[in-house]
């Protein structure tokens, strides 16, 4: 595979340094020509200048002008992801944009129509698609071995210091759109649309925070109900994160679903997930239990995108996929009108 030439531009998402860094280590398949901070991520990329070092700092203009390149990667602070996703589908480049996208569907969705229109690759930074027990357990959703699908359980809590939460309240939803958009999406992926959302994020109320830092919504469907929960304020949270599917042949446990693994060469943050799968109705039966082997968090998910890029695969996750998808995430935090 002919190496993709690509660049970061921005650097004030929480993912940056993690996307950079991957791409660094990924020299196999891109030719990484360089990085741009723009206005308002100036601290992030400050408390983080080990991640860009032996990278070209450029300006955006450059970086969407560079002869020959081929993709971007967009890692801004949130709130302008779409904007600079826009301005590199205009110059005819592919894009991996980090999460969540943005609190306007009328941006998102120009966004989506653009890069359709110019037969773009649009890549969302959900890395837990590419998560290796994410992956099995949806194979064994297609081939029937859960049965029918009634519930989705899916928790991604941690503890964040009072500044942070208090950020939060920058956003719709708060802590549900900022972090609970993964979740949001392994639902989606797995049941579909729901025939009703239930939104209920709300602030815990403790040292003067006002924003939604527990984010929470229940998705109804026509068999069955599904929810997703992420707080901000969870002692142990991390280690609690979970994704459970339950059908009518058998139920799959996912936890905790990311946790440390050994140092690998040439891997950035190294992770693996435990898996229960439970397919025996006694009530006192545990189920087998085993860890995954250890992978890159964001190790696939950039491998993924170059494959897209190339044509050696095609992108499972399509232009109506992410805009359906982006809809629910906005009625789960709450945004009401066409959506509901």
């Amino acid at each position: 595979m002919k190496k993709i030439k690509i660049a970061q531009i921005g650097a004030g998402h929480d993912h940056a340094t993690a996307a950079i860094t991957t791409i660094k280590f990924q020299k196999d398949i891109y030719d990484f020509i360089g990085y741009a901070v723009v206005e308002g991520d100036e601290d992030a990329y400050n408390n983080n200048q080990w991640a860009y070092e032996g990278v070209p700092e450029m300006t955006v203009d450059e970086i969407l002008n560079y002869p020959g390149l081929d993709a971007v990667c967009i890692e801004t602070e949130d709130r302008r992801l779409t904007e600079f996703a826009i301005k590199a589908a205009e110059k005819g480049l592919h894009i991996q944009m980090d999460k969540p996208g943005s609190e306007s569907d009328e941006d998102f969705d120009r966004l989506i129509d653009l890069v359709k229109e110019k037969n773009l690759i649009f890549h969302m930074g959900y890395m837990y698609r590419y998560n290796p027990a994410v992956i099995q357990l949806k194979e064994d959703i297609k081939s029937d071995k859960l049965g029918e699908i009634y519930a989705v359980e899916a928790q991604m809590n941690c503890i964040h210091p009072v500044e942070k939460r208090k950020w939060l309240g920058n956003y719709l939803g708060g802590m549900l759109y900022y972090l609970g958009c993964h979740l949001i999406d392994l639902v989606y992926g797995i049941c579909g649309m729901p025939e009703e959302v239930i939104p209920l994020s709300m602030p815990i109320g403790t040292d003067g925070v006002e924003a939604d830092d527990f984010g929470m919504a229940v998705f109804k469907y026509k068999n069955g109900v599904s929810f997703v929960k992420s707080t901000a304020v969870e002692i142990g949270g991390f280690e609690r994160r979970q994704l459970v599917v339950c059908g009518t042949k058998g139920t799959v446990e996912l936890k905790p679903f990311e946790w440390l693994g050994d140092d690998s060469p040439g891997v950035f943050s190294p992770q693996t997930t435990g898996v229960r799968e439970a397919f025996d109705s006694n009530w006192h039966k545990k189920g087998e239990y085993y860890d995954t082997a250890v992978y890159g968090r964001y190790d696939a998910m950039f491998r993924a995108f170059a494959a897209y890029v190339s044509g050696e695969k095609e992108n499972p996750y399509n232009y109506e996929y992410e805009k359906e998808l982006h809809k629910l995430i906005l009625r789960a935090c709450g945004k009401v009108g066409q959506y509901e």
